[in-house]
């Protein structure tokens, strides 16, 4: 769906709306994808366990959004996804890959995968995306062993101290 978004932030929020409003089913999943060119914008995708009903597809085209079948791309960010409601506080990348659709951890810079022990601070903001179809979390370390979601919640702006 392209909505003319120009943020992640605003995607991320289209998306929460269109979950809530179109009661989407668990096992939904909902990404933002990047399009550049011309006309640089986000915009979203949803995926979902059975075909988009045709009142779903009537409510978001009669709300000014341009609906496609498939993809724009293969690599979406992940916002909506089954387990996403649980990732909240400190959790084990254990219980992160048990309770979520994430498929596994990444730490920037280290070889291999971390350890399951190890504690995820998540910020309640966990943003992972798609990689050769496995849905993939990017982390960095933290502070006293922790890791962190590479995305932060609340980024600050390019250019924010010029």
């Amino acid at each position: 769906m392209d909505a003319g978004v120009r943020d992640l932030r605003a995607a991320d929020h289209l998306l929460h709306t269109l979950a809530a409003e179109l009661a989407l089913p668990e096992g939904a999943f909902g990404c933002t994808h990047l399009v550049r060119g011309d006309r640089p914008r986000v915009v979203v995708s949803l995926a979902l366990p059975s075909p988009l009903p045709r009142t779903a597809r009537e409510w978001l085209t009669a709300r000014g959004h341009e609906v496609a079948d498939g993809l724009p791309d293969a690599v979406g960010r992940a916002v909506v996804y089954p387990g996403v409601a649980s990732l909240t506080g400190t959790t084990t990348i254990a219980e992160l890959l048990a309770r979520s659709a994430i498929d596994r951890v990444t730490v920037l810079g280290a070889p291999g995968r971390p350890d399951p022990r190890t504690s995820l601070v998540t910020r309640d903001h966990v943003r992972p995306q798609w990689q050769d179809g496995a849905l993939v979390l990017a982390a960095m370390p933290a502070v006293g062993g922790t890791l962190v979601p590479f995305e932060v919640p609340d980024p600050t702006p390019c250019c924010a101290d010029h």
